[in-house]
Order: C-alpha cells, then structure tokens, then sequence
C-alpha cells in the first residue's frame, strides 16, 4: 500500500487535504521506521520535495502529531523526534553502554487500563523509555 492510499483517506476524514508537504514527511516517516529528529525528517523529506523548508517540517510534525499520524517522543538524550504512529511501543535503555531495544506496547496495557481507571483520563498516550543495565554491562 503506497502512502498516498493509506494517507490521503485518514486526512480526508478529517477535513484535510494531501499537501506535497505532507505526504513527503509521511513517506519519510513511514519508510524510515525509526525515531527521526525534525532536521533528519527534513533532510531526507527535501531530497524528495526540493525547495521544502525546515519550519513547514517543523509545522507539518506538529500537524500530523495532533492528528495522531505521527507520534512525538524524546531520544535519551532530550532530543526531540517523531516516527509514524501504529506501532506502539517504548524504549529500554542500558545506563552503562546506551544499547536500546524497544518494548511492545502490550506488555503495559495493564497499567494503561489502570492508569485510566484510577485517574479518570481516557486515550492516555505516551512514549515511555526506561532505564537500565543491560546484560553485557551486568557481566562486566
């Protein structure tokens, strides 16, 4: 399925149009499948739109995060990125040596289901990376 036909419905339904803007930062985040600083986002999004510019992919992250295409999340490092949203997943990170792997969403629905039920919010999202030390660092 190209970004395109999964896209421009999604926007549609919600009263917007596929700008060329916006389908190239799709793509971009699609196609990357990683956690993608907005410069990064940027850089590789103008190779397919040249004359894009870096505060309509700034603007355009924004968009499409507040649309839920696209989710927000900070790197270890404070840093800002994004990444397509539909794979819910977060981060654990080794204090030690900083390897990363990621941890499946449905190993925390259970505390999601909590967190709504004792708090009242609904639709809680979040992108959570924990810390650690991973096994090679616990050997050494």
């Amino acid at each position: 399925m190209s970004c395109s036909s999964e896209y421009v419905p999604q926007l549609r339904a919600l009263g917007y149009r596929m700008t060329p803007q916006r389908m190239a930062i799709l793509h971009v985040l699609r196609h990357e499948g990683t956690h993608l600083s907005p410069a990064e986002v940027y850089k590789k999004a103008l190779l397919e739109l040249p004359g894009l510019t870096e505060p309509t992919v700034y603007r355009t992250l924004e968009f499409l995060a507040d649309l839920g295409l696209a989710r927000p999340a900070y790197a270890t490092n404070g840093r800002l990125t994004y990444e397509i949203a539909g794979n819910d997943h977060h981060h654990l990170v080794c204090k030690h040596c900083g390897d990363e792997i990621e941890v499946e969403h449905t190993l925390l629905e259970s505390l999601y289901r909590l967190l709504e039920t004792t708090s009242g919010y609904r639709s809680i999202g979040s992108h959570v990376t924990f810390f650690g030390i991973c096994p090679k660092c616990q050997k050494n």
